[in-house]
């Protein structure tokens, strides 16, 4: 308040005479200010000057308290389950679970006469209409003290998604490391598919080995088809084809026997089986809601479990579709067929002994090509062997013994 209006105020309200119209002309304060500043003042004394807020009395607009609640309800919810609990997954569990509007007028009667008679009365659900968008349901959160704000974590304005245009085009595979109720860990291994992020298979597995990674693929197979390509990193079972001197592994033997196309991320750089590593997250969070399995036989009923909840439940990444809806959308791709199937070029210097070595197969080429440098072209096990641009040897591997025997052209 100015100090001239409060002195002009007090002596009205004192009975004294004072020139009203120059006090507003000096203070820029209308007439009606002024005589509404020296009502409050008769009635409240100095408190009446104080400046009051301007919020409005009623705000018809407000999120109702009941809506609030089913907000802060659903997101506790989906933590206990081990599911994402931010604003937009919120939305969708109040959309799955909203009540419908159109039901009987005896039913609205009952739940209004209710609602009246009891104003504690919280209905476990709300109507479709009264579902709050996302950016209110985080405003939700953030006054009734559930979320913390974090500036760092704001994402990136520029992102740039990769994925294959039609299921079973390619999928990924990996494994992560589970720990057991007794302490031991077990290894979980994760097939998705890259177009839909479909649960594939999740395998129970004492280690990430050939057998268990193939028995995954299978059930993959028996589920879903054959995919065109698999993903993998360069775990030592799923790809050899960045480590010297190993080529193939039997993993991919195999996966190249059915026209499977195999390709691995390079070392160190996760980010191109990033799907795979996300959806770790999310089991080991699913996993870590619910009591730790005893053994490999539990974790799998508890990964069986997962694997029908996750391909039913809406993906942030798919506009709110669930795996299983986007897969089921469009026709799956198949296998390429034997002529396309994994191939690469490998270089290697001939042994004093006239040997060179391949996927942990040694093949003869002759003590006289000793020192020399030999190209190999490989497509599956079929290897052709050049030396200074002149062919030397055709054959196919055996995987089952290591020093391979010769088969001339």
């Amino acid at each position: 308040m100015d100090p001239v209006l409060v002195a002009a105020v007090a002596q009205a309200a004192a009975g004294h005479t004072i020139n009203i119209a120059a006090v507003c002309r000096e203070t820029g304060t209308s007439r009606s200010t002024f005589y509404r500043k020296l009502a409050r003042f008769k009635a409240e004394g100095s408190a009446g000057l104080l400046a009051r807020s301007r919020a409005p009395h009623t705000r018809p607009n407000s999120t109702p308290e009941h809506v609030c609640d089913a907000v802060v309800r659903a997101r506790k919810e989906l933590a206990d389950e081990g599911w994402d609990n931010g604003p937009i997954s919120i939305r969708w569990r109040l959309l799955d679970t909203a009540t419908d509007d159109t039901a009987t007028d005896n039913t609205a009667t009952d739940n209004t006469a209710t609602a009246g008679t009891d104003p504690d009365h919280r209905p476990d659900t709300v109507p479709v209409q009264e579902v709050p968008s996302r950016a209110t349901i985080a405003r939700i959160l953030s006054a009734r003290g559930q979320v913390t704000a974090q500036p760092h974590k704001r994402p990136r304005r520029a992102t740039r998604r990769f994925e294959r245009s039609t299921p079973n085009a390619l999928w990924q595979i990996d494994g992560s490391d589970i720990r057991l109720a007794d302490g031991t860990t077990a290894c979980v291994i994760q097939i998705i598919d890259d177009h839909s992020r479909l649960d594939i298979a999740s395998r129970a597995a004492p280690s990430e080995n050939t057998h268990d990674l193939w028995a995954a693929l299978q059930t993959g197979f028996t589920r879903y088809g054959m995919p065109a390509c698999v993903l993998s990193d360069n775990g030592t079972a799923l790809s050899g084809r960045h480590r010297r001197g190993v080529g193939l592994v039997e993993l991919e033997r195999r996966l190249a026997r059915e026209g499977i196309t195999t390709i691995a991320s390079r070392f160190r750089h996760p980010q191109t089986c990033g799907k795979n590593e996300r959806v770790h997250q999310t089991l080991q969070r699913w996993l870590a809601a619910r009591p730790a399995p005893h053994s490999l036989a539990q974790l799998q009923e508890l990964l069986d479990d997962y694997h029908d909840r996750y391909n039913r439940r809406r993906h942030q990444s798919l506009r709110g579709q669930t795996p299983e809806q986007r897969f089921r959308a469009t026709e799956p791709a198949h296998p390429l067929g034997p002529a396309l199937r994994v191939a690469g070029v490998a270089t290697r210097t001939v042994s004093a002994a006239g040997v060179i070595s391949l996927g942990g197969a040694s093949i003869g080429v002759g003590r006289r090509e000793a020192g020399n440098t030999a190209q190999l072209f490989w497509q599956g096990d079929r290897v052709t062997i050049l030396i200074n641009d002149g062919f030397v040897r055709s054959l196919i591997l055996d995987p089952t013994i290591r020093y391979q025997r010769i088969i001339r052209p």
